[in-house]
């Protein structure tokens, strides 16, 4: 007789469960707070590049530190979700060199 973890319930029973339904409900909702999660990272990095854009001189510095954080958090995000390509992102964000080469990125 084989092992008490090799028995599964038959699919027609859990289908009866609802365990299929409450599948796909989770997985929608996994993907509706990615989606979520990666509006709010975009908003966030439009954001401080505005603000990078229209600061200069003194505290540029900490300007620059803080849209490459959000830059990186963005570009997190879209990995998190399996959006590998960054060069789309870099062209409508309008991401300046500057913003990469902190990141390391080229």
């Amino acid at each position: 007789m084989g092992s008490m973890s090799s028995l599964r319930m038959p699919q027609s029973f859990l289908r009866r469960l609802g365990v299929e339904s409450a599948d796909v409900a989770l997985r929608h909702e996994i993907v509706e707070e990615q989606a979520a999660a990666l509006g709010r990272m975009g908003r966030r990095a439009e954001a401080a590049l505005a603000a990078l854009r229209d600061h200069q001189g003194e505290g540029r510095a900490a300007v620059l530190k803080a849209a490459a954080d959000a830059v990186w958090r963005l570009f997190v995000q879209r990995e998190v979700m399996g959006l590998r390509d960054r060069s789309q992102i870099v062209r409508d964000y309008a991401i300046p060199p500057e913003v990469m080469n902190r990141l390391g990125a080229r």
